[in-house]
């Protein structure tokens, strides 16, 4: 029998282009005196350059930090790594699983979705890119794991801004709503943000991703308004967009579906499964808020290429409106068959 979502323990996914400052936001992690217990299990001890001094004891896997926190490397196979954490004493408030640079983070995702023993007791809750503004323009053209890696995102930190103008990272970020609107963007010097907003995210929550969308979509805007660190630019974006193009990448894609009546779960389930099983090469994510005909739960789902999760996350609040949506972020997908088959699915 699988917890409920609330139960589970959540797992960020950190991913980024080598040198984009994945090391340094894991560093932070892991000195920060933040009174939470996470789990890190990086790659590869050596590679990734984590700091020895905060390093307590460490045996062949599993090294403590000073703050509480535990490291470990993986070598291999992460669902036996995960496994081991889970029966240690101490319970995690979060795991934080990062992936090599050149790695597609969804493999790593996957795992979350297909091990039982895993499944069971954690949950992916958001998969965090971090970007690198000097460098992220170049990394598009030359390599596709690194627009994986944007398109993958739940949230994205632009960091290093401190070392490109303006313009450069409005067009940055222009570059990197035309492959995935739906990420929460935040520009970031040396990973400087409240872990709050990476950790604990709770990537099923889109209502606040979706309130985005319309604006963002409307204006032709590169900005979702939401930089939160007190990044007053003095300048309105929604009207002079100081003549740079609104992108939207050539081989990837991204909208969003909704349905203001109910879904009939008999009819939806059958569908998104025979979907994801035909185009799920192509879909490099999806995920969803329901709203089930006769049910008080919201039901939460999120998939990665062929592999689907689902859960009821709590109950419509009263005057919530409860509306269906889901997200799709992939590579020539078939758009109008899947806004086609999600408006038969009503009940």
């Amino acid at each position: 029998m699988s917890a409920p979502t609330s139960e589970k323990i959540p797992v960020t996914v950190l991913t980024g282009y080598l040198g984009a400052g994945k090391t340094t936001l894991l560093n932070r992690i892991l000195s920060e005196p933040h009174g939470q217990k996470f789990a890190v299990i990086v790659n590869e001890f050596g590679e990734i350059g984590i700091d020895n001094d905060l390093v307590v004891g460490a045996d062949e896997e599993v090294f403590e930090m000073n703050n509480g926190c535990i490291c470990c490397t993986v070598r291999g196979d992460l669902i036996r790594i995960i496994d081991g954490l889970m029966r240690r004493k101490g319970k995690f408030d979060a795991i934080i699983v990062e992936t090599t640079g050149l790695a597609d983070p969804a493999p790593v995702a996957q795992t979350f979705f297909v091990d039982e023993n895993v499944g069971r007791r954690a949950k992916l809750d958001a998969v965090v890119t971090v970007a690198d503004a000097k460098w992220l323009k170049d990394r598009l053209r030359d390599a596709p794991e690194a627009k994986n890696q944007i398109a993958f995102a739940d949230v994205i930190l632009i960091n290093k801004t401190d070392l490109v103008s303006d313009t450069d990272l409005r067009e940055v970020e222009a570059r990197i709503r035309g492959i995935n609107p739906y990420a929460r963007l935040h520009r970031t010097e040396r990973c400087a943000i409240p872990l709050p907003e990476v950790l604990g995210r709770n990537a099923f929550d889109l209502d606040r991703i979706l309130d985005i969308e319309p604006s963002f979509l409307e204006s032709g805007d590169g900005h979702d308004h939401d930089h939160d660190h007190g990044h007053d630019h003095g300048h309105d974006h929604g009207h002079d967009h100081g003549g740079l193009r609104h992108y939207h990448d050539e081989d990837m894609q991204s909208f969003s579906v909704k349905s203001e009546r109910p879904l009939d779960p008999d009819k939806f389930f059958p569908w998104i499964q025979n979907l994801v099983a035909q185009e799920g090469q192509k879909i490099l994510r999806c995920k969803g808020i329901l709203s089930f005909k006769d049910d008080p739960e919201r039901f939460v789902f999120q998939g990665v290429h062929m592999i689907l999760d689902g859960d009821h996350q709590r109950a419509w609040q009263d005057g919530e409106e409860r509306v269906s949506r889901a997200v799709f972020i992939g590579r020539d997908m078939p758009e109008e068959m899947i806004r086609k088959g999600f408006a038969e699915c009503v009940a």
